[in-house]
């Protein structure tokens, strides 16, 4: 597929959210601002029905801008082949039981051939002691894994 990002659900939440006084989540969503004007465009971009179902919960005005965010972006399936791999995912170990969904946004994106999958998720998938799992359990099975990032990994000049 090349060139492809997989956008998972905190992309979205931090691209719409209203302007945060956390420092971090400030941050967050300023690089998240940047990289969705600036690198999306150098992208094919992708979301799923999980992402969608994902973006319309919570406060029905922030539902709603997410929503409308990504209302143009392609899908990629939940085949029986992702729901293989995210629950294979857990069963290796590579993402907790608790961390379901997680497991089936790296499995939209590993098995749809995503070369990126972007997200702000650093307790369960864009994490230094989970990435190595999830690309282990991923080639075991015979799936070359998305690379797992954040929006400040994925610019370039």
């Amino acid at each position: 597929m090349g060139r492809t990002v997989y956008i998972e659900t905190s992309i979205i939440s931090y691209l719409t959210a209203q302007p945060s006084n956390d420092l971090r989540a400030m941050a967050n969503q300023s690089a998240t601002v940047d990289w969705w004007k600036t690198q999306r465009p150098n992208y094919s971009v992708f979301v799923s029905e999980l992402v969608i179902s994902e973006a319309g919960k919570g406060h029905p005005e922030a539902a709603q801008r997410r929503l409308a965010a990504i209302a143009n972006l392609p899908l990629l399936q939940i085949s029986p082949e992702v729901r293989g791999l995210a629950q294979s995912l857990i069963q290796h170990h590579a993402l907790p039981p608790k961390a379901e969904a997680d497991a089936y946004h790296v499995a939209i994106a590993v098995v749809n051939g995503a070369e990126y999958l972007l997200t702000w998720n650093c307790t369960h998938i864009a994490n230094a002691h989970t990435r190595p799992k999830i690309e282990a359990t991923c080639r075991m099975l015979g799936y070359e894994p998305s690379v797992i990032c954040t929006p400040l990994e994925l610019m370039e000049d």
